[in-house]
């Protein structure tokens, strides 16, 4: 299970829509797998396939701690059927958007459908930080990054650190 690159913000891969997947297959389900190995090395609790520049709706998610046994979830087509209009506030942090962090609402609660990685219809009703993960993660498929969800001050201000990040490691540029 080899560890993909991540996608940086700016990278407008990141503003991409996702394709839904027509068929789970075998490559599908290696996919999953690498994914949650890129998850784990990061380390992250969620990761939407177009992070490491798959344009697919699919995501993975685990919430366990690092001292429980490994939890792994593979939402493919996940759908938010429901969100409970009660809210609550989480720091939500990005592995597009290293070393940033800040407070989102959203939706306390959601129920999804979705197919788990052997094709088979599922719902789920989550709450808590599962609820918010989902968010977040359904999100990056719809081209949305959690900074979305924050005051445009502060979300034009990380942009641009990011983009200054990433002007300053272009190749070509010279060291003096």
């Amino acid at each position: 299970m080899p560890i993909k690159p991540l996608i940086i913000l700016p990278d407008p891969i990141l503003r991409q829509l996702s394709k839904p997947v027509e068929r789970v297959d075998t490559p599908l389900r290696k996919l999953a797998d690498d994914m949650l190995a890129t998850m784990y090395d990061a380390p992250g609790i969620g990761l939407a396939a177009i992070q490491i520049g798959e344009p697919l709706r699919m995501l993975v998610i685990d919430l366990a701690k690092e001292d429980e046994t490994p939890a792994p979830h593979v939402f493919i087509n996940p759908e938010i059927l429901e969100s409970a209009e009660a809210r609550s506030v989480y720091e939500e942090g990005c592995l597009s958007i290293p070393d940033y962090y800040a407070e989102v609402e959203r939706p306390a609660s959601v129920r999804v459908k979705y197919l788990d990685r052997d094709g088979k219809l599922q719902e789920m009703e989550a709450e808590g930080l599962m609820a918010t993960c989902l968010q977040h993660e359904i999100d990056h498929l719809n081209g949305v990054l959690f900074i979305d969800h924050i005051s445009k001050l502060k979300r034009d201000m990380v942009v641009k650190k990011f983009k200054k990040l990433a002007k300053d490691k272009a190749p070509g540029k010279l060291v003096g």
